[in-house]
């Protein structure tokens, strides 16, 4: 029997906080597929191609870990993919208020998908791709916080060194 776990963001763009959670959640489960969700709601700063390109290749190391895009519910992408888990990240209590309302209406929807929530490790304990984002507009030093490639794309979108 194969373990499916899905962990799913929109990652605009993807943190080592993020590429931590990967690896640990691939230890626990056979497979894992990152899916970079589409909110039409949310105007993204890196196009939907850059961002799954930038998860490619900063877990290219990871294995059992695959890359997919998907616009609705994550239940039915989850149901589809006949997945077992949804693995959330959390770094403070307010992440897990906010993940639990959604992992109770997961439960309703399908209740054979169980969500796992995962803690940040502290060293990632403040690091959202907002603030990441934020900071990189400024030109502040980045490189701990994301993947390199990231760094480089995130220079490129506001045209800093």
């Amino acid at each position: 029997m194969t373990r499916i776990a899905i962990s799913s963001g929109s990652f605009d763009p993807v943190t080592n906080g993020h590429i931590d959670l990967f690896e640990r959640a691939s230890k626990l489960f056979d497979e894992i597929i990152v899916v970079i969700s589409i909110n039409n709601k949310k105007t993204p700063l890196l196009s939907l191609d850059l961002r799954k390109q930038l998860l490619v290749e900063a877990t290219a190391h990871i294995k059992n870990l695959r890359i997919d895009t998907f616009e609705g519910l994550l239940v039915d992408y989850a149901k589809k993919q006949k997945a077992d888990a949804i693995v959330r990240g959390l770094r403070s209590s307010t992440d897990f208020d906010y993940e639990n309302n959604i992992a109770s209406m997961n439960k309703q929807l399908v209740p054979e998908l169980e969500t796992i929530f995962l803690m940040t490790k502290p060293a990632y304990s403040f690091v959202s791709s907002s603030i990441v984002k934020e900071a990189a507009s400024y030109g502040s030093c980045i490189q701990d916080l994301v993947p390199k490639g990231v760094e480089k794309a995130l220079k490129r979108a506001y045209n800093v060194n």
